[in-house]
């Protein structure tokens, strides 16, 4: 799947990526074979492969649950622009 410039440019934009019109022919080669890579990876069959939560057969190493740090709350909240009630007041930014 070969990506065209207009497509890497709405691609940057939506990243909210600064792009050089120079890098746009760079950017849409490495992308287009980032695409075909998992296109490749879709048509591998996976439907007897039961599904990892890591590759190898072992178990975490847990330990025991115990608060280290104790309530800083006041004191993180002393330097927020705004507090109250112990919630932090931020501006509304949806209307």
């Amino acid at each position: 799947m070969a990506l065209d410039s207009q497509t890497v440019y709405r691609i940057a934009r939506l990243a909210r990526i600064d792009i050089v019109d120079s890098e746009v022919k760079r950017y849409a080669s490495e992308l287009s074979s980032i695409l075909e890579f998992v296109e490749q990876m879709n048509k591998v069959n996976t439907e007897h492969i039961a599904p990892l939560s890591h590759p190898q057969d072992r178990t975490l190493r847990l330990r025991e649950d115990t608060v280290s740090e104790g309530n800083l709350r006041e004191k993180l909240q002393a330097g927020a622009p705004a507090a109250e009630n112990g919630l932090y007041l931020v501006p509304k930014v949806i209307e």
